[in-house]
């Protein structure tokens, strides 16, 4: 058949193969895509035979790309980003932003995430959010996710960064735990206080007023290698915890958390929003994104974090 006669290309079986291939196996994309593992091979292999090649090699371990494969699907997971990209463009042309936004953060910042995303829905009620609260570090162009908060340092990558804040983590407590103990007046005596430590960190290292330093050692009824689990040990009274502002904001504006040593804190990695590089940004992702920044930002700024 010449090419002027070929049949159109049916993209569901372009974007199945793609998928397979982001995923690594025909059962991962069967999930992600929720079809059947038997409907993903099936399109596969009718997009096999449109072309006339092999694409991929399997196995009962491992698929493996062709070098007709290869070459393919660079080119395939271009042009679908093209079409899903004028697709939004499309969308963007209307008065009311509409569509899905996929988001991914940590688990500690979901008390205040939640309050921000309820006023922006309220805003924008055609855009849906997807959250996956979750420790481990989402892999964005693979999975799909639009945007996602970070906390620490960020790895070199290609995606795109926006600093929401700074890294300064501080002391916390609930008012339950000070009323038992007494409020620390120095950094020493927080040797003489529960602690929570998190991952194994036994020494505090801190900065205070006018550039003093200071380091402690402490221990407590409670360690682990959760910071959301911190959060929850402070605020049941089990101890005094080292945490950053963004992760207690939202406890310490309900009352369950306040600072200890307030102005005495140390530094971390700071919070990000990080998105993939694209052309055009789609209109709902960007609000989502803009939003984000501004809501997370005042959160943490109305936090006690630097009175002396």
């Amino acid at each position: 058949m010449s090419n002027s006669a070929r049949a159109p290309m049916d993209l569901n079986r372009v974007r199945l193969f793609v998928e397979v291939v982001d995923r690594g196996s025909f059962t991962a994309a069967a999930a992600a895509l929720g079809l059947p593992k038997s409907s993903v091979s099936r399109g596969v292999a009718a997009l096999e035979e449109d072309l006339g090649v092999t694409l991929l090699r399997r196995t009962t371990r491992q698929l493996t790309l062709t070098d007709s494969g290869k070459a393919y699907v660079e080119r395939a997971r271009l042009a679908l980003q093209e079409l899903l990209e004028a697709g939004d463009a499309a969308s963007d042309a209307g008065d009311e932003p509409r569509g899905l936004v996929r988001l991914t953060a940590p688990v500690d910042l979901s008390g205040g995430l939640a309050e921000v995303i309820a006023g922006f829905l309220g805003e924008h009620p055609q855009i849906r959010i997807d959250l996956i609260l979750t420790a481990r570090t989402v892999d964005l162009v693979a999975e799909g996710v639009d945007l996602a908060l970070r906390a620490g340092r960020l790895q070199d990558s290609t995606l795109i960064a926006r600093r929401i804040a700074d890294g300064a983590l501080g002391l916390f407590a609930s008012p339950a735990y000070l009323s038992r103990r007494g409020h620390p007046r120095k950094v020493d005596d927080l040797r003489r206080h529960a602690c929570i430590v998190y991952r194994g960190g036994a020494r505090w290292s801190l900065q205070g007023p006018r550039g003093a330093t200071a380091s402690v050692d402490v221990a407590g009824p409670l360690s682990c290698d959760e910071l959301s689990f911190v959060v929850y040990g402070a605020e049941q009274a089990l101890g005094i915890g080292l945490l950053p502002y963004s992760a207690v904001a939202a406890a310490v504006h309900a009352g369950r958390l306040v600072a200890v040593l307030p102005g005495w804190t140390t530094s971390g990695g700071g919070l990000w929003l990080v998105h993939p590089p694209m052309r055009h940004l789609p209109r709902r992702v960007a609000l989502l994104r803009d939003a984000l920044i501004a809501g997370m930002k005042s959160r943490i700024e109305r936090c006690p974090t630097l009175a002396a």
